[in-house]
């Protein structure tokens, strides 16, 4: 998708959130912010966004958004554990309905695990329930913007996906 159709997306589901009553925070490491970027491109946003946190280093994860320094020990910053504690987080500390959360390897480069390039988790909590999505992306031509916009898109979907 281009930025254009994800702001087209992200208008969707901010009117489907404000119809519902419903408030939206956002915890991202990997995008940098770009979904509260897209997010906030859309008029009116602010009825329903209450914030966002990139929380790129784990200091953040922890302190900001609760995420366990043992989930961190044990499954890595890039980890469907990571991602569900981030989105839980999220919700809690931007007092919202439903929290994302976003982690992974953009690339070009890894980092320092055995992770591959391309493994991105999107996290969305909403009500009792939090679900994860894995992304095993395998981009050969501007990997980092692709993975990104892969993930941005990945959330919105999972976004779009609420129901009451």
């Amino acid at each position: 998708m281009t930025e254009i159709e994800l702001i087209n997306l992200a208008e969707n589901i901010i009117n489907n959130l404000k119809s519902k009553k419903l408030t939206l925070g956002l915890a991202e490491s990997c995008t940098g912010g770009w979904l509260s970027k897209i997010i906030t491109d859309v008029s009116g946003a602010s009825a329903v966004y209450n914030g966002g946190i990139c929380s790129y280093s784990n200091l953040v994860k922890i302190n900001l958004l609760g995420v366990r320094a043992q989930t961190l020990d044990t499954y890595g910053a890039v980890s469907e554990q990571t991602a569900r504690e981030m989105a839980e987080g999220a919700r809690k500390a931007l007092k919202s309905d439903i929290g994302i959360g976003i982690t992974g390897i953009a690339g070009p480069l890894s980092d320092n695990t055995l992770k591959e390039v391309g493994l991105i988790y999107v996290a969305i909590s909403y009500k009792d329930n939090t679900t994860v999505t894995q992304l095993n992306n395998k981009f050969k031509d501007n990997i980092r913007l692709n993975n990104r916009l892969s993930a941005v898109e990945t959330a919105l979907s999972l976004l779009g996906g609420i129901n009451e």
